[in-house]
């Protein structure tokens, strides 16, 4: 038995299976939901564990994605840090870098850094580029600004050293040095997050990942003491940005690695569901209470980055982190994204949200705000008796009131504004989808849209039309399925190191000795772990650029057998073309970075097709009533229990499907059909 749970900005999910090890076929799927408890997240686990009645005695594999981390970072609520860097590059940091999105923008701005200049203190040290000690260490230096970050409260040092992602002799004899003598800090070194390079870059991803270190240790150790308490015997496993799951200890080690956690999962997820139903070029959007994120599947296989960042904004500089992401576009549009107008009267949606204290107005829990929900609910797309899984009716007075001030500042009524909130919201996401295909060279009209998420059924179809989409596909549960899709996950530990060097042939002995250097630390690393080398699976790729380039492009290599120079440099044409329209196949190509993804498959279900209830259509059919699908007009709608709905069953639109987590919208001049794994398959007619 096996159990997952995602923490949401506005929910917390659970989904539990019951499956025979043998044929890896499921028997039995539970999922609860409940309200995320900001603060003291594990509670809202637990809430969704007690909502069913789960006992953990019995559960074999429990795996958990958290916002713990991108949370304590937005809000900046993390912990107090130092940084310990080399003589003359203190202030990295605060000069980060002097690019901005266009020349004449004077409104853009750099972040203040997260370390404060008098808690960036230097050190005499120093390496050269090629990883050679010029200036050797003396680390009982350090111990005049250790006595000001105790005075000053300090609870996290970091540590990065110029070049030390070539050589981190150094950090790693000042780490072990602060560690023995000063325990009760938390110690990170910049070759622990990263062994890629760019100075700033490698500063800020060692700074973010000490900041939240000693909240993510507490939080992790919480969560595990109060499932040992209820029963659970095993390894709890974390889902990691990189779209794997790994242990406890090793997140501990290096936080940062769970930026994007829950919201890789989704993404995860759609490829195992892509490739049950042979489906391999997706476009991902997932609709979550506070947030929606895409992501962009080709040939099955999801594009991971090595750099991302985050608060990152036409106006705002943001902050760079180098470890691995599936690359996913987050915007702050969700169910309860605010509607607000700007100094110019003109409406936004987001990025601030109503969250899950108070909620959308419609929740009657005090929320003053107007929202993408309260939206849907006066377009009568989710029907009242079907309002959070059915926990409670829609509140209209409140929703009233919400919307009354938007009302007299643009002089419509509530009807209206509904549908301008909800025009607004999918106009956002739709540039969302663009910056994950059109403006990467990928033609929407080639790929099928999985849309998942308490949102995303509802938004979907037209989100689809806009982009001339084919077909949108809802997974069963599709309201949880970022928890399912870590249920579907495998061990994964990404290894990355710069080595720049012209790419010949001359040079692939030196290739195969930075990956077989890289896959001797990720085989120790799964041993340790207790797992068998025997079991580690290895993909290699190499960072490409051409000679002169700033960045570069990501190439996977099938094999290191028998490399051929030719195929490299042909498909890394076609690749740099595809990502910026063109190619110069008589410049010289340098490799920059080597990227080893070493993995454990695990045991884990298979999807299974859904056996016919034998249901009628008409025995589906729970109400009739007037639904507003803005330029399209009011309907007469049909709204149908999605556990109801057979295999095989076809109809037109215009329909609402409901179900616990979420409801599915199919305007009219659409049609959907349940194929046979019970996924919701919406086209236009």
């Amino acid at each position: 038995m096996r159990v997952a749970t995602d923490i949401g900005g506005t929910f917390t999910d659970l989904v539990f299976f019951d499956y025979d090890k043998n044929n890896r076929e499921v028997k039995n799927v539970e999922v609860s939901k409940s309200s995320t408890t900001p603060g003291e997240f594990e509670k809202g686990i637990l809430n969704t564990i007690k909502k069913i009645d789960l006992d953990l005695k019995d559960i074999e594999f429990f795996a958990h994605g958290t916002t713990v981390v991108i949370n304590a970072i937005t809000e900046r609520k993390g912990s107090k840090t130092a940084l310990i860097t080399t003589k003359g590059f203190r202030d990295v940091l605060e000069i980060a870098r002097g690019t901005r999105p266009d020349l004449y923008n004077f409104n853009f701005k750099k972040e203040e850094p997260f370390v404060e200049r008098y808690l960036r203190q230097e050190v005499e040290e120093r390496i050269n580029y090629l990883g050679e000690v010029i200036t050797p260490l003396d680390e009982k230096s350090v111990d005049e600004h250790i006595s000001e970050f105790i005075e000053e409260g300090v609870e996290a040092i970091a540590i990065c050293f110029l070049h030390g992602y070539k050589n981190p002799i150094h950090e790693k004899k000042l780490a072990k040095y602060i560690r023995l003598k000063y325990p009760n800090f938390e110690v990170i070194t910049s070759h622990e997050v990263t062994r890629e390079w760019r100075e700033y870059e490698r500063t800020s991803s060692t700074v973010l990942s000490a900041y939240v270190k000693p909240i993510a240790t507490k939080y992790l150790n919480n969560l595990t003491h109060h499932l040992q308490n209820l029963g659970y015997k095993n390894n709890l496993y974390i889902m990691q940005s990189n779209g794997g799951i790994t242990t406890v200890e090793d997140v501990k080690a290096n936080p940062i690695t769970l930026i994007e956690s829950g919201p890789a999962s989704g993404m995860l997820g759609a490829v195992v569901l892509g490739r049950t139903i042979a489906k391999k070029n997706l476009l991902v959007l997932d609709i979550g209470g506070t947030t929606a994120k895409c992501s962009l599947i080709e040939n099955g296989i999801p594009k991971i980055v090595t750099t991302y960042n985050i608060e990152k904004t036409k106006t705002q500089a943001g902050f760079p982190i180098l470890t691995p992401v599936i690359d996913i576009v987050e915007i702050g549009n969700g169910g309860g994204s605010i509607a607000w107008l700007d100094d110019g009267g003109k409406m936004r949606v987001g990025p601030k949200s109503a969250a899950a204290n108070p909620g959308p107005s419609s929740y009657g829990k005090g929320g003053k705000s107007f929202t993408t929900t309260d939206a849907n609910v006066v377009c009568n797309r989710i029907h009242e008796d079907y309002f959070l899984g059915g926990e409670l009716k829609p509140d209209f007075n409140s929703l009233k009131n919400a919307a009354k001030p938007l009302c007299e500042e643009l002089s419509m009524n509530l009807q209206e504004i509904a549908r301008g909130v909800i025009r607004v919201a999918n106009a956002n996401m739709v540039n969302a989808l663009k910056s994950v295909s059109v403006n990467k060279g990928y033609d929407p009209r080639d790929f099928s849209l999985v849309v998942i998420g308490g949102g995303g059924p509802m938004h979907g179809a037209f989100l689809a039309e806009d982009l001339q989409m084919p077909e949108i596909i809802v997974p069963l549960n599709a309201g949880v399925f970022s928890a399912f899709g870590m249920l579907m996950s495998d061990l994964r530990r990404d290894y990355i190191r710069t080595e720049v060097m012209e790419l010949n042939s001359s040079n692939f002995s030196v290739l195969n000795e930075v990956f077989a250097e890289m896959k001797n630390e990720a085989i120790k690393a799964y041993v340790r772990d207790a797992y068998r080398k025997e079991d580690i699976e290895f993909e290699y790729y190499l960072d490409l650029r051409y000679d002169g380039q700033e960045h570069s492009v990501k190439l996977r290599l099938s094999h290191l057998d028998n490399l051929k120079m030719d195929e490299i440099e042909h498909h890394f044409h076609q690749l740099h073309k595809k990502r910026y329209a063109f190619s110069l196949n008589d410049t010289k190509i340098e490799i920059v970075n080597y990227h080893l993804v070493a993995e454990v498959i695990v045991n884990k279900p298979i999807i299974a097709q859904v056996e016919k209830k034998g249901y009628s259509i008409d025995e589906a059919l729970i109400d009739k009533a007037e639904v507003d699908f803005d330029e399209s007009g009011i309907h007469k709608t049909n709204f149908f229990d999605r556990d109801k709905l057979d295999p095989g069953i076809n109809t037109n639109g215009p329909a609402i499907i409901v179900e616990q987590s979420t409801s599915t919208v199919v305007p009219p001049n659409h049609q959907f059909r349940i194929d046979d794994y019970a996924n919701i398959i919406i086209s236009k007619i």
